[in-house]
């Protein structure tokens, strides 16, 4: 057993995600045995934010899978790490977007401090094996997170389309969607998307404040 900590998820989720969790945790924990990363205090780094807090949710898929990057958020790294690729691209688009300048490290607190839910679809992975713990069960309790979003004053920004099927979940909330920030993708229509400018927007337009995209 790996004993994830679940002591970090905020009470406010629990309502929505308690069912999920009971039914899935066991079998993710069984499946994962102990090499799995980000360390077991962090895999519910996300949900430590408060439901009612959420301005932003932006959907990742799976943990950075070299030892000593994740820490729970998607997209985010460790303070110090150097940011990762897909990161650098979002980085250049928020330079193109806002006119911010991104980080040499890929930490990313100072948006999910402002409200932004930085979650992944699967909340683990195996050491040096990206995409090694889907369908175990993770994306049943992310889902339950997502739906429990939706109707509320909220922007989603769902980049790729493993992000992009979580619509389904989100009915009457407004998304901002576009191909995925990879080196594979950027090219084909997330560079230019202005994700940034446009959530503010949407967020502005139904009286809720900005984020401050400033890193």
């Amino acid at each position: 057993m790996s004993h994830i900590d679940t002591s970090h998820i905020h009470y406010s989720w629990m309502p929505y995600i308690r069912q999920a969790l009971e039914e899935n945790l066991p079998r993710i924990e069984r499946e994962i045995g102990a090499e799995f990363l980000p360390p077991a205090e962090n895999v519910f780094a996300a949900l430590s934010m408060p439901l009612e807090d959420v301005r932003v949710l932006i959907v990742g898929q799976d943990p950075y899978p070299t030892p000593g990057h994740a820490m729970g958020l998607s997209f985010s790294t460790r303070s110090g790490v150097p940011a990762p690729r897909s990161l650098k691209n979002i980085y250049a688009e928020l330079g193109d977007d806002l006119g911010i300048p991104g980080r040499a490290d890929g930490d990313l607190r100072a948006w999910f401090e402002q409200g932004v839910l930085l979650l992944n679809r699967v909340l683990t992975v195996a050491p040096g094996q990206a995409g090694s713990h889907r369908r175990l069960g993770w994306e049943a309790i992310t889902e339950a997170a997502i739906r429990a979003l939706a109707g509320r004053d909220i922007v989603a920004i769902l980049w790729g389309r493993d992000a992009q099927a979580c619509q389904a979940f989100l009915p009457g909330t407004e998304c901002i969607t576009s191909p995925h920030p990879s080196p594979l993708s950027a090219r084909r229509g997330f560079f230019g998307s202005r994700p940034f400018s446009r959530a503010n927007a949407a967020l502005e337009a139904r009286g809720v404040p900005a984020v401050d995209w400033r890193l």
